[in-house]
Order: C-alpha cells, then structure tokens, then sequence
C-alpha cells in the first residue's frame, strides 16, 4: 500500500521541480523532520475550502518551494514503513505532507481508515492487538488501573456516607472495547460479600463505523455478562452507537442515564481527544457532564499539545509548526516504546504503528474541524474541567502504590510522575510524559 505513496510522490516532484533533486549527504531524519525544515512544506492554493490558502514561509521566501521538494525527495528516499522506528515516524510524516502538498488529507485518511478496517475484518483480531498492547506496555494500563481504582475508592466513600449506593452505574466513554472492566468487576467481587455485591451497569458508548464494531461490541457485552457471573456480580451492559461522523459534544447524556438511584460515574478514556478542538465542543460536552451531576468522572487522555485554541479553518504558520511540534515528539516517544516492547515482526506493533500513521494525517494534512486527533495536555484539560466546574480528587496512595506495582511489571524505561500544573498522574516514557489520568467530583456549591 506504500508504493503506490512514493510512485506519487516522485510525479509530483518531477512534475513542478524545475531541476533534479541533488545528492545529499547522509543526513538524520530527526533531523530532515524539524519544525524549520517542515515550515518549507507548501499548501497549494485552491478554491475548494478543503485546500487552506496558507503558504509556508520558506515558499514565500523562495518562491517556487523549490526547497520543500527537495526536502521532501530526501524523505522519501530515507524513509520506510518497514524499518526502524525513525524511518516509520519519517514515512508516516511524509504520507501526511505529501496529502497536505496535494490537499488530499481527508480522502487519504479516509483511504487508510477503509483498510484498516478490511484488515481487522473480526473481533478476535481487534481483542488480540489490544490485549497483547496491555500485556506488553502499561500506555492502555496505566490510565486503567487509576480510572478503576479512583472510581472504587469513590463508590465505597460514597456507599460508607449515604444509605442509596448500592448499585453503580458507569458511562463508558471510551475506545478500549471494554478491557478495562474486568478487573473492576473482580475487585468488586473481591472486596464485597455475597450479600452486599454491588449491583453494576455499564452503558459503552461506541462511535460506530461500521458493522465490524457493531458485532465486536455484542460480542464483548456477551463476554462481560459470563465474567461478571463467574465473579457473582449482578450485571448489566448496554452499547449506544453514536452514528459515525458526529463527535461525542451531539451525544444525548440524559438518555444514558437508565440506573434511578445508582451512583454514577463517567469514564473517559482516549476519548475526548475526539471532540473537535473548534468552537468550544470540548467545553460543552464536559458541562453536560457537570448537568449529570455524577459522583466521579475519570479521564484518561494522551499528552500532548496537539490542539490549537483558537484555531481558524487558515492555519497560521505558527499554529502549524506548533502542532507538527507536539506531533513529532509525541509520536517519536510512542513509536520508541512499540519498538522497545514489541517483537520487531509483530503483527500487533504493525497495526499500532498504522493506526499511528493515519493519526498522522489526521493531524497534519485534515482540517482541524474534523479532526478527531488533537490531543491536549493534562494542563488544559484540568482547566476545562474547573470550569465546567469540577473539583480534582487527588489519588490516594494505595492508588499510586498500585500504579507503581504496575508499572514494575514491564521493561525499564517506564516511571509515573505527579502533575505539576494538572491534577491526577502521568505516565512517562523516558522521562517524558505520554499519558494523563485523573479523577474529578463536581464542585460542592455553598
């Protein structure tokens, strides 16, 4: 699927360059792919609304991108889908680039996502990529473990101060096709007698693209119901399909609430990053939050600083060197981790690796109005959710001993940090922090 990209890509240069690419010394791909390299990438101009108007500032300087194309030519001959991890981060930057070059983001990504999904053609398939990913790395069980047991210790207070909570009733935002649930059901299951097991719903919100989920998502409510007997916890589990298209900020919060008298929690996990970062969608779908007056809200998000507020449909060229920033750190750190954790000729990494890919495109060749890959920093989040007004509940320290137990089960390379200017923990990946988890309550009013 790769060569048909670089095919392409040689058209075009050999099209518009008006002379041959030179022969360039070896050169790093960090370093081909540096913010001041990238700003020489140009936007062709169209009419159509898809194709922003804005150059990049080496264009304007050269005036025939002359630059950008040699740049490009380079990447594309160092570059490679099947290598190691930077020149994987260096093909996946070019395919973006050459899609933004040739505005032709949207029906690239919508290219990538089509064969992704005829790749995963069965359930089984998505279950072994996401457990092997847990089993390998704590990126997914980090978020995991604090969301479970912030929402236990929450439930328990609540259960030990009031004569209603006896039932729990928990909103599932999120993509993790329900891994994270099993391990709360046993502890439930572990921590309470027969006679006072508490009684659980899970209603899972899934962004429903094709009928591959839709079956996948049946198949993981029928695997729940037989956990959650084996374990002696009353159970119940909905799936609510949000149509494909429309972010989580149209979802209809009120109609999900079914549990009358049930504490109730919210979980977010890696899923409102989805929410485009335009027009206040973000702001809005945590107030509504805030309306269902929930006992706990949990966030899980990955960290970085990939959204721009105050983005127009024109980019400005600082907004997009910014991004492309945030994006090449980010992804650097997560596809070393794959590399460092995986067997290089893992089927598994591979599809972690193409997802990466087209989060790439996504980022840096689509509109941000319909992105659903700008992700924020724990920082900006924990101000969204002041002000939707939530109060932060801090982990306490059987919590944080869990996550460093956790964390001792994998290679080195991998530590929690305390969030200086956001509330929760990070997850860091050689020092740097790749994942946010917290837990909020609603601000108690005088």
């Amino acid at each position: 699927m790769h060569r048909p990209m670089r095919f392409c890509l040689r058209q075009w240069m050999d099209r518009k360059a008006t002379s041959p690419a030179p022969t360039l010394p070896s050169l790093s791909l960090r370093h081909l792919l540096t913010p001041s390299a990238i700003s020489t990438c140009p936007r062709r101009r169209g009419r159509r609304r898809c194709c922003w108007s804005a150059h990049g500032r080496w264009t304007r300087a050269t005036g025939d991108g002359r630059r950008a194309r040699r740049l490009m030519w380079t990447l594309n001959e160092l570059a490679s889908p099947y290598g190691d991890g930077e020149q994987k981060l260096a093909s996946f930057f070019l395919q973006g680039l050459f899609a933004r070059a040739t505005c032709a983001g949207p029906r690239t990504l919508g290219a990538l996502a089509g064969a992704s999904l005829r790749n995963r053609a069965s359930f089984e398939c998505t279950r072994r990529t996401a457990l092997r990913f847990q089993e390998l790395s704590p990126w997914a069980p980090f978020g995991h473990v604090a969301a479970n047991a912030a929402i236990l210790d929450s439930f328990y207070s609540s259960s030990s101060s009031s004569s209603s909570s006896s039932s729990l009733h928990i909103i599932d935002i999120s993509n993790t096709f329900c891994t994270q649930w099993p391990t709360l059901l046993e502890a439930l299951a572990t921590r309470a007698s027969d006679a006072d097991t508490p009684r659980v719903a899970i209603t899972t919100v899934v962004v429903s693209a094709s009928a591959v989920q839709e079956e996948a998502m049946r198949e993981v409510g029928r695997r729940m119901e037989r956990f959650a007997r084996l374990m002696g916890v009353p159970f119940r589990f909905d799936a609510v399909h949000h149509p494909a298209g429309r972010d989580l900020s149209d979802l209809d919060l009120d109609h999900l609430v079914r549990e009358g008298g049930a504490a109730l929690a919210v979980n977010c996990v890696n899923s409102l990053r989805g929410v485009p970062a335009v027009g206040r969608r973000r702001d809005a779908l945590l107030a509504a939050f805030r309306r269902l007056n929930p006992m706990i809200v949990t966030v899980v998000e990955e960290e970085a600083e990939l959204s721009m507020e105050g983005e127009e449909e024109a980019e400005e060229e600082e907004a997009f060197l910014k991004l492309f920033r945030g994006s090449l750190g980010f992804f650097s750190a997560y596809l070393e981790s794959l590399e460092e954790s995986f067997p290089r000729a893992s089927e598994e990494r591979l599809s972690l690796e193409r997802a990466a890919g087209r989060a790439l495109v996504d980022l840096v060749a689509c509109p941000a109005a319909g992105s659903a890959e700008r992700r924020d920093t724990g920082a900006r989040w924990s101000r969204r959710m002041r002000a939707a007004g939530f109060e932060p509940l801090e982990f306490s320290d059987d919590v944080t001993d869990d996550l460093r137990a956790l964390l001792r089960r994998y290679r080195e390379g991998w530590s929690m940090r305390a969030a200086a200017a956001a509330a929760g923990a990070f997850l860091a990946w050689r020092e740097k922090p790749v994942v946010w988890a917290s837990a909020w309550k609603p601000t108690t009013r005088e």
